[in-house]
């Protein structure tokens, strides 16, 4: 299983609850394939950077799931024949999320190796001031 990201614009005119429709019909499509939808955010009605079938603003859906690439392909293809999506996006993160925690732990592990070698910390020395001080003081 792979893990993928799709962002869709919706018609802004489309009613919220023909929206919430549209998405259980595509949480349907992932989970009858075997692949698990992990997250689902709306954005709400944005702005879009250029006009886009004459709209120029849309309602923004952000879905997080698990699944193989045939699944995302039919999905790609239900987003495609859709007469309310305007735009949509698909970008496999698991390559991604990989490489983001193979870095934490190399970070991890170069602090722990740093922190093991490290010196133990020498006695402090007397600054200069305190060193005036307590030569004054000693005459």
């Amino acid at each position: 299983m792979r893990i993928y990201e799709e962002l869709f614009i919706i018609k802004p005119d489309t009613p919220e609850e023909e929206i919430d429709q549209f998405i259980e019909q595509m949480k349907s499509v992932v989970t009858t394939s075997g692949g698990s939808m992990d997250k689902v955010e709306k954005w709400g009605k944005r702005r879009l950077a250029y006009r886009v079938d004459k709209y120029r603003e849309g309602a923004y859906v952000l879905v997080q799931f698990s699944a193989a690439p045939e699944t995302v392909k039919e999905f790609e293809r239900r987003l495609r024949v859709s007469d309310l999506v305007i735009k949509f996006l698909t970008v496999r993160i698991d390559r991604t999320l990989k490489r983001l925690d193979k870095r934490k732990k190399d970070r991890d592990h170069r602090a722990h190796r740093k922190a093991a070698a490290a010196p133990a910390p020498a006695p402090a020395q007397p600054s200069v001031a305190q060193q005036m001080m307590s030569d004054t003081a000693a005459e």
